[in-house]
């Protein structure tokens, strides 16, 4: 019994082939290849992918809980260009999730890269920025994983492991103060009930007192605070059945959105801007093993309440305000099974069903300014008369019920013919979309002839409703090829063929434009653009081609990852926003895109005490086929997507003495671009790059860091925007810097 905690112990100090293992005398090594092969004995996480998921057919990056630590990575935008050609900015609030890998991402609606927390599928994206203490295992897979994970992973999968009391017993505690009054807290306890059955709790708060300052109020204007609680349960009742339910719950309060006045070179704003969100969720996992096969059940439920409120001007005047206060529930549903017929065969296959129930209440209010600026001064160009308005401000009212459903069935089937893997999956996947609106105005004018007679005042109300909805039908299939290296260690080369397909939908949030159309319409104005053409999106589809390799030298010190990839996709989905005086913003398909580019990613273990990490992704995505009907952009750049990204780390750690166990740091890298704003190419973010430093002391159970972020003080930007004609920019976070206390009393290791 003793000796199977000591394995599980070490599985969890050690989850992948990236992680430090702890030695008897404390001493840290990046450990060798093959020390991977026994995880499979405890590790009961992973049911879709490979323990190793490193020799599979497919790029990836594996983080475990040591490297996600000791870079000082929070949440998943940390990982951005450590995974190569994985960019994740840091902007706007905790609402804003937009990921781009390969060319590929979603600045708004549906997702491209598909999350999970212990095989718990997330739905929305808008939930995607967390936290993320007791993290034992991060797997960043890129390129499309539609066949097994279905809708909305056409650039890629995202899998997160917390720690399982099954596999830890003990306490942890951490401490952080850093600048900008920045304080992280988090506390958890994992313990044996009986021999086998587990629980944990963890608990998290973090408050920020921000970095930049809103001139009009002089409050920080990306201000936050928010915690959360996990719950988390491990039995084995027989050792065929297991069983696992995580439920956790996460409150985040942000001020968000420091959005800065390109022309006047500052954050000046006179409305509020915050987001809120409170998350609750619950996953359970039921996992039977047979003797040459699995059947598990995923289960799970998540309710998101938020409420994003923006002064969508951004200027110190009264235009308009925007509010978006929703209510969803999703449920999820995912039948696996999985077996092999000897040692040449092995199948996976499974059903997966969900729905999402969405209600909002998105009302754009306009005032004092907007109604005169874009309204009364428009309809005022008219030679035979003049209008006042009759009120201060006035509501475009929109409300929305959007339920989703969707069903898939899903199958792969991997070969093996000596040194040679054959792969091939394929996934059906329906879903239904539909919408139900409301959307109201009532307010009301005055009109005067040009020669000072009053024509009196008129009254605007509209008021209408209707129903939308839409099926899609997809046929996604991915083909592989792998051949396994005659050379020590476990290396490969590969080839895949896979398509990758992100649903369609609804733009909510032109519906604002919709009214202020038809009102200006009723003013004797022209509408200015085909309304029925905004209301909806097409589903964006691409196909994959790429060859790469996993190679492991020198007795397991030296790890590369290579990989050349090729997109062809259709139908791509932009966030733009309208050209003129409007409110919203608008998902629309871009024709064709293409992108081609490369990923490199190397690990060196020269000695027990030196490591070094080092990856490179490279992106060329234009359009092929592209226009808007006023502009052609064809040979244009995608927007948002950057050309490069780079990361490097050297680690030592020096063993000392008595008082002090050991020693560590570390420098690391960071650089990405170049990218363009906009469709136009017309604003660039030049390539850049940012350096951090950490160093700790650890004695016993105790490890103190020190670490510094962006120490050149680097200026960049990390979003930009237009808004009423004007330009608007988010400046990346300045010199940052704190200390970082971690307790870890271990139970087994005090047995």
């Amino acid at each position: 019994m003793l000796s199977k905690k000591i394995i599980a112990l070490v599985a969890v100090a050690v989850p992948t082939a990236q992680s430090f293992t702890v030695l008897a005398d404390g001493g840290e090594h990046e450990m060798a290849p093959d020390s991977t092969k026994w995880l499979e004995e405890v590790s009961v996480t992973s049911i879709k992918q490979s323990p190793d998921i490193r020799l599979q057919p497919t790029s990836s990056t594996v983080l475990g809980q040591s490297r996600i630590e000791r870079l000082n990575i929070r949440t998943l935008k940390g990982v951005s260009e450590i995974a190569p050609n994985f960019y994740m900015p840091d902007y706007g609030s905790r609402m804003t999730s937009s990921i781009y890998v390969r060319g590929i991402g979603a600045r708004m609606d549906q997702p491209a890269v598909g999350l999970s927390v212990d095989n718990v599928p997330f739905l929305n994206k808008d939930a995607y920025d967390f936290d993320l203490p007791d993290i034992s295992r991060m797997e960043v897979i890129r390129g499309p994983q539609s066949t097994l994970y279905g809708r909305n992973t056409m650039a890629g999968q995202i899998n997160i492991y917390t720690l399982s009391p099954l596999d830890y017993q003990g306490t942890r505690i951490m401490g952080e103060a850093g600048k900008g009054e920045s304080i992280r807290l988090a506390a958890s306890q994992y313990a044996l009930l009986r021999e086998n059955l587990g629980m944990g709790i963890a608990g998290y708060f973090n408050f920020r007192g921000g970095y930049y300052t809103n001139r009009y109020h002089g409050y920080k204007a990306d201000k936050e605070k928010g915690g959360s609680l996990r719950w988390k349960t491990a039995w084995r009742p027989t050792e065929r059945l297991s069983v696992d339910n995580t439920m956790s719950f996460t409150l985040d309060r942000n001020g968000g959105y420091p959005y800065e006045y390109l022309a006047g070179n500052e954050i000046n704003y006179n409305d509020t801007c915050f987001y809120r969100r409170n998350i609750l969720s619950d996953g359970f996992t039921l996992k039977w093993r047979g003797d040459s096969w699995t059947l598990s059940s995923i289960t799970s439920v998540q309710y998101i309440d938020d409420n994003m409120t923006l002064d969508q001007d951004f200027l110190p005047l009264s235009y308009f305000t925007l509010t978006q206060r929703r209510h969803e529930t999703n449920l999820t549903q995912d039948i696996v099974a999985r077996g092999n017929a000897g040692d040449r065969y092995s199948w996976l296959g499974g059903l997966f069903a969900f729905y999402k129930h969405s209600s909002m209440h998105a009302p754009v209010t306009f005032k004092e300014h907007g109604i005169q600026r874009l309204i009364v001064d428009n309809v005022n160009r008219n030679p035979i008369f003049n209008v006042t308005w009759n009120d201060d401000q006035f509501v475009l009212g929109s409300d929305f019920r959007i339920p989703v459903y969707g069903l898939a069935a899903y199958h792969q089937s991997d070969l093996k013919l000596g040194r040679w893997t054959l792969s091939a999956g394929v996934r059906l996947d329906y879903e239904h979309v539909a919408l139900r609106y409301h959307s109201h105005v009532s307010t009301s004018y005055t009109m005067t002839m040009k020669n000072g007679r009053p024509m009196g005042s008129k009254e605007i109300n509209i008021d209408q409703s209707d129903r939308l909805k839409e099926h899609f039908l997809e046929f996604l299939p991915k083909v592989n090829v792998c051949y396994r290296l005659p050379i020590p260690g476990e290396s490969d080369v590969y080839a895949s063929v896979g398509k990758g397909y992100k649903t369609g939908g609804y733009n909510t949030q032109m519906f604002s434009d919709v009214l202020q159309q038809q009102l200006m319409s009723e003013m004797g104005r022209p509408v200015e653009y085909d309304i029925n053409e905004i209301l909806s999106y097409r589903p964006e589809r691409s196909w994959n081609y790429e060859v790469g390799a996993h190679v492991s030298c020198a007795d397991g010190r030296v790890h590369t990852d290579m990989s050349l990839f090729y997109i062809d996709c259709r139908d791509q989905q932009l966030t733009m926003f309208p050209d003129g005086s409007t409110t919203g913003r608008i998902t629309t398909n871009a024709g064709k895109t293409r992108s081609f580019g490369a990923e490199v990613q190397v690990r060196y273990s020269p000695t027990s005490q030196w490591i070094f990490n080092t990856s490179y992704g490279y992106t060329n995505a234009k359009f092929v086929e592209f226009t808007d009907g006023l502009t052609d952009f064809q040979g244009n750049r995608v927007p948002y997507a950057p050309r490069n990204t780079f990361f490097a780390s050297a680690t030592y750690r020096l063993p000392v003495g008595r008082w002090i166990d050991a020693m560590s740091f570390n420098a690391r890298v960071r650089g990405v671009g170049d990218f363009y704003w906009d469709e136009d190419n017309s604003i660039r973010q030049p390539f850049y790059a940012t350096l951090g430093l950490s160093a700790s002391a650890t004695h016993k159970f105790l490890t103190v860091e020190v670490w510094g972020e962006n120490l050149t003080d680097t200026r960049y930007t990390v979003f930009s925007f237009k808004s009423i004609g004007n330009t608007f920019v988010q400046r990346g976070k300045p010199l940052t810097w704190g200390v970082t206390a971690r307790l870890s009393f271990d139970s087994n290791a005090a047995d």
